[in-house]
């Protein structure tokens, strides 16, 4: 029996391409949503007037459909295992891909403690507005 193909919608971004405020600012993620809820948390990184869509993405998430084909997931799992974070885009919005099939409090703080990192400025200067959400259950 075959995996089906799942066509990566996930295209890698440079965090060096990515706005300069992030790397010097006080930013703040903001989600959509509760962190609880799902794979995928719409967010959006904040700092004083500046905004930026930036959602996180759980990409082992593979029922009813895979969110991503293998080797994105594959990408986002070798990032993780190197203290980095697959910093992607996705439907036009930046996107974090971490491993996991939903969120948790500590896994969003790892995932931004990784951006911050990743466009060189201080995790101290970051901070998640976290909504808790109803956890998803299995049916």
């Amino acid at each position: 029996m075959s995996t089906p193909q799942v066509p990566s919608d996930l295209a890698p971004v440079d965090p060096f391409d990515l706005p300069e405020w992030l790397g010097a600012d006080e930013v703040t993620w903001h989600p959509e949503s509760g962190v609880r809820t799902g794979h995928l948390v719409r967010g959006l990184l904040a700092a004083g007037e500046e905004r930026l869509a930036c959602d996180l993405l759980a990409v082992d998430e593979a029922w009813p459909a895979p969110v991503t084909d293998e080797p994105a997931r594959r990408r986002a799992h070798q990032a993780w295992r190197h203290g980095q974070v697959d910093v992607v885009r996705r439907d036009e919005r930046l996107t974090l891909a971490v491993p996991g099939t939903s969120f948790t409090a500590d896994l969003v703080l790892d995932a931004l403690e990784r951006l911050a990192r990743s466009v060189g400025a201080d995790p101290d200067r970051y901070a998640a507005h976290l909504r808790i959400g109803t956890e998803r259950r299995s049916r």
